[in-house]
């Protein structure tokens, strides 16, 4: 993959696509029963509130990704986004039975990258894996080369 290419977004499509939908069908469904049922104001609101939660938490496991620039690399998990220089980054490691790839960092560390995982996709998953490896790999590699 070459600069002209970036920035590079790896995310788990078909799983992002399935937890969306997921949480798109029970709101939906949730809030048909909640106003078609014939209950209290506050029961009816509860039911749409149960259906934004589900929701919420699908959105929120959907969110994963890693994205690749010239300057490094940001990975987004659940909750939190880190920005790593390429110089931070040893290692890309998807071994089998791993459910995401992680990456051993300079500082001794490891950071899960859980917008590559291999569980409905995995010949996608290892795909990006090389990918992202190889550019990590030349980019990292010094004048003289590895």
């Amino acid at each position: 993959m070459t600069a002209a290419d970036l920035p590079v977004t790896f995310r788990p499509h078909r799983t992002r696509v399935v937890l969306v939908s997921a949480g798109l069908a029970l709101f939906a469904v949730l809030t048909a029963i909640g106003l078609t049922l014939n209950l209290s104001v506050g029961e009816r609101i509860s039911f749409v509130l149960v259906g934004l939660s589900f929701l919420g938490v699908l959105l929120l496991l959907s969110r994963p990704k890693v994205v690749v620039a010239d300057d490094g690399v940001t990975v987004t998990n659940l909750t939190r986004s880190r920005h790593l220089a390429w110089a931070e980054i040893l290692r890309v490691n998807l071994r089998p039975g791993d459910p995401w790839v992680s990456l051993d960092l300079a500082d001794g560390t490891s950071l899960p990258a859980m917008g590559i995982q291999p569980g409905i996709a995995r010949q996608q998953a290892e795909q990006d894996a090389r990918a992202l490896a190889g550019m990590a790999a030349e980019r990292t590699a010094g004048p003289s080369g590895p």
